[in-house]
């Protein structure tokens, strides 16, 4: 997976499937592992803030918004996409929406239709406040 040594993730184990001939209507709520090869339509979102993982396949869709610390995309989302930690779009993901994200790896061939957004994380100073600008004297 995407995660080296020094994450802060712990490693989750599939908790949830949704098999390809599958399909959910609704709003899906989960914790720990969700892997999708089928459809959802309606919003997935995370109840474990920390550590929940949602793996979409190539063979999976999902027609909503996306609210996870974590994700690996291969298939479609018809949505935008909120990973609060770090999101990998794999070669065959397809966003149809916004991504917002902290970290990002994109695989040549993903696509995004909407805007790739930076959210830092509530901990760090943002880029443009970091860097005060140095102060000249006057003599």
């Amino acid at each position: 997976m995407f995660f080296g040594k020094k994450s802060k993730r712990k490693a989750t184990s599939l908790d949830t499937l949704i098999g390809q001939n599958s399909q959910v209507q609704g709003d899906l709520r989960f914790s720990g592992g969700l892997h999708v090869d089928g459809v959802v339509r309606g919003s997935v979102s995370a109840e474990d803030e920390e550590v929940s993982v949602l793996t979409l396949s190539d063979r999976g869709t999902i027609e909503g918004d996306v609210r996870v610390p974590y994700a690996v995309i291969n298939g479609v989302v018809v949505g935008d996409v909120h990973a609060r930690q770090h999101i990998e779009l794999a070669a065959n993901a397809r966003v149809e929406g916004n991504v917002y994200y902290n970290l990002i790896e994109m695989a040549m061939g993903a696509e995004v239709n909407g805007q790739l957004v930076h959210t830092a994380e509530s901990s760090r100073e943002p880029l443009a406040l970091s860097h005060k600008p140095a102060s000249r004297s006057e003599d």
